[in-house]
């Protein structure tokens, strides 16, 4: 009989007694799921490999920091998140230039709308090759704004739950909620403009 994986938990606890082993186990457990992360705000493989490395090598510095309040990927993820946009401030490409904050014009905008209609990205036509529809989603995705585009990525493409995305961003549910609504429309719009076919039906 297969011995089960030991969970994130005690490997942390493994490392932290000097196993590094462990570590190596939870980078395996995980790496591929940051990776695909970070292709979501470039697509050079070296900066991918650069960006995921670093989240690790601080992940392992800081492991002593870990609380076990959440799990250990909703925690590693907010070192991905963070040190990602340090690399895309480095760039000279900082995330929150010339956007609005959400909850500023939540009242006039948002609050009109109201969140049970908030809108679904787009299902572009399944007529269209799988490659063009993650070239045109990926290319919607890279000039949206970061802060838009991060809770986004979490929420549509990782599947992460809002508790979890908002202990990832250190921000409340509702303000989850907020950007994730505007984040939606904001895709929509965008999809449309260049593909208007796609608002048919």
């Amino acid at each position: 009989m297969e011995p089960q994986p030991a969970d994130d938990t005690c490997l942390v606890q493994e490392t932290l007694a000097g196993n590094q082993a462990s570590f190596q186990i939870l980078v395996e457990r995980y790496q591929s799921r940051l990776f695909a992360l970070v292709r979501h705000y470039t697509k050079n493989p070296y900066e991918v490999e650069d960006v995921v490395q670093e989240t690790f090598l601080k992940a392992f510095s800081r492991l002593d920091s870990f609380q076990h309040q959440s799990s250990f990927y909703t925690w590693i993820y907010r070192i991905a998140t963070n040190t990602i946009l340090d690399f895309l401030k480095r760039r000279g490409r900082s995330p929150v230039t010339a956007v609005e904050d959400p909850e500023l014009v939540q009242s006039t905008s948002g609050a009109a709308s109201g969140s049970a209609s908030s809108p679904r990205i787009v299902s572009p036509d399944a007529r269209m090759q799988r490659e063009e529809i993650q070239k045109i989603t990926a290319s919607i995705l890279e000039g949206m704004p970061e802060i838009f585009r991060t809770v986004l990525v979490m929420r549509e493409f990782e599947d992460m739950a809002y508790q979890d995305i908002a202990d990832v961003l250190g921000i409340s549910i509702g303000t989850v909620e907020s950007r994730l609504f505007r984040a939606r429309a904001r895709f929509k719009d965008k999809l449309l403009q260049s593909y208007p076919e796609y608002g048919e039906g």
